[in-house]
């Protein structure tokens, strides 16, 4: 293995962001160069050897016991999220497998059904590398109303909503604070990081936008963990106006992978009155037969 790993890279940006003083420790060593604990405090905090310790972050250590692994957490301050993705950074590292470029995701018929009862509120279907799978009309008015509503029906050119977020204008301008949106998806796409390090596709994805985005970069090189369950927006929208809207991530059972993300306003508000008035114009507008942006089921002939 070249470099540090996944795993290694994450004790290191973990370890750079603690001080002394966060996990009990006196600092009375010389002048530090670096930020962030020194290998042997962390080791001493975590009642494990520095050579070994050192060995994990190196990559040359795949072996870590539970026992190992919970008090390194413990030594790191982690979270319940971070502590999930060290327990699946290290079990990739135990069992690296051959990376098999994978299908193209589809909706199920009950994912398909779901979106169109959710005609009245933005709702989009990502996939696990946040490809548009699928939008409603007010979704797709409200997010990416400058793209092809279509865009989903052809995997080779679906829209992805990180691509967009880094590497479109629209969506720069639309996010109010842009950066928060930003370290939001960069930290969900950890997490998937996590679950399938071995997706080309994936990977690809990473690499794209650490090509063409220095604050992608900058946050993916953080290493912060953290889904996207929940989180309030003000979007200012070219149509309507200023917009506040809660993006909530719901799971689909049958579809683990995929992700249904609902917008909503508090009743009565003018963020309400502002996505009642987007989906009259976006209805007038109405180029496409159906309202949900997938190809219709192909009907049967007799």
């Amino acid at each position: 293995m070249n470099g540090p790993g996944p795993l290694g890279a994450f004790l290191q940006a973990r370890r750079a962001r603690l001080r002394p003083e966060d996990i009990g420790l006196r600092d009375l060593g010389p002048r530090r160069r670096v930020a962030g604990l020194r290998r042997e405090e962390l080791a001493q905090a975590a009642g494990v050897s520095v050579s070994y310790y050192a060995r994990l972050e190196q990559g040359q250590s795949r072996g870590a016991s539970a026992e190992v692994l919970d008090a390194i957490a413990r030594a790191l301050l982690l979270d319940d999220h971070e502590r999930e993705h060290l327990d699946r950074l290290a079990g990739a590292a135990r069992h690296a497998s051959r990376p098999r470029r994978p299908r193209p995701e589809k909706l199920t018929d009950e994912t398909r059904d779901l979106l169109r009862a959710l005609d009245g509120i933005p709702a989009i279907v990502l996939g696990r590398r946040t490809d548009v799978l699928a939008w409603n009309t007010l979704a797709h008015a409200l997010l990416a109303g400058h793209l092809d509503f279509h865009g989903p029906d052809d995997p080779a050119r679906r829209p992805n909503m990180s691509r967009m977020l880094f590497l479109d204008p629209h969506c720069r301008e639309l996010y109010a604070s842009w950066k928060a949106k930003a370290r939001a998806v960069v930290g969900n796409l950890r997490i998937t990081v996590g679950r399938h390090p071995d997706d080309p596709l994936l990977a690809e994805l990473i690499g794209e936008l650490t090509m063409n985005s220095p604050e992608f970069v900058a946050l993916w090189a953080d290493h912060r963990v953290a889904p996207c369950d929940a989180a309030s927006y003000e979007l200012h929208h070219p149509v309507v106006g200023t917009v506040t809207v809660t993006q909530q991530t719901l799971s689909i059972a049958r579809s683990p992978d995929q992700a249904l993300i609902v917008c909503t306003t508090p009743a009565g508000s003018p963020s309400e009155e502002a996505l009642a008035l987007l989906r009259q114009v976006s209805d007038s507008r109405a180029p496409h037969a159906n309202s949900i942006g997938i190809p219709k089921k192909p009907t049967q002939q007799t």
